[in-house]
């Protein structure tokens, strides 16, 4: 919806309610979650009925946890802000079809994170690996014979089905790193992993295709 963008410039801190809050007894803890878990239902039932309002309030008072599973997943600001927005677009036309029987309605949000996060890394994998794929395929094609045609479609195929024999760690890594035409240390920040790390991927990975490549 058009409004996510202005709710999300909003802080959460004028929230009626808020989910993060951590009050300093054990008893006063509980009711509290109690209470905070009541009016997220009350607004979960009204944004089902469209209300807007409610469901500005809904979104200041859960988006932060909501972008901070989404970042720790994607392991990027504007992927996780991108993903943000996907689950309340998705609260927003389906709030209707929340059941308190199956989770609170924090529980229920973050489930739709988690799983809009994670559609999201696999769609990124599967995109950098046939790239990658890809860029092998068309590099060297410079005659037009149909020996070399038949040849190339032979390494092609080996290079495809080496790539399935790599971890999607790997792929994803050596796909950034040689047909991405990103630097090792550039691929570490990417990822959000340590350089060590990228290069023992790629470094294994070659190992690996090596084995299966003619």
């Amino acid at each position: 919806m058009a409004d996510l963008q202005r709710f999300h410039t909003v802080s959460s801190d004028h929230a009626d309610v808020n989910v993060d809050e951590r009050p300093a007894g054990p008893v006063d803890r509980r009711a509290t979650a109690l209470d905070a878990t009541r009016r997220l239902k009350e607004l979960l039932s009204a944004t089902a009925d469209g209300d807007r309002d409610a469901f500005t309030q809904l979104y200041r008072a859960t988006q932060s946890r909501v972008f901070g599973l989404a970042l720790r997943i994607v392991r990027q600001h504007a992927a996780a802000e991108e993903v943000t927005q996907e689950v309340y677009l998705h609260v927003w036309k389906a709030a209707g079809q929340y059941d308190e029987r199956l989770a609170s309605p924090i529980g229920w949000i973050m489930m739709l994170a988690h799983r809009r996060s994670v559609d999201h890394v696999r769609v990124e994998s599967r995109s950098t690996t046939r790239d990658f794929a890809y860029g092998l395929r068309d590099l060297g094609r410079d005659h037009d014979v149909v020996a070399e045609t038949v040849r190339q479609r032979a390494e092609e195929r080996a290079v495809i089905d080496g790539l399935q024999t790599l971890t999607t760690a790997q792929r994803q890594t050596l796909a950034l790193a040689y047909y991405g035409g990103r630097t090792y240390p550039e691929v570490a920040e990417y990822l959000g992993i340590p350089l060590p790390t990228v290069k023992s991927r790629i470094r294994n990975a070659l190992k690996r295709l090596q084995t299966t490549l003619p």
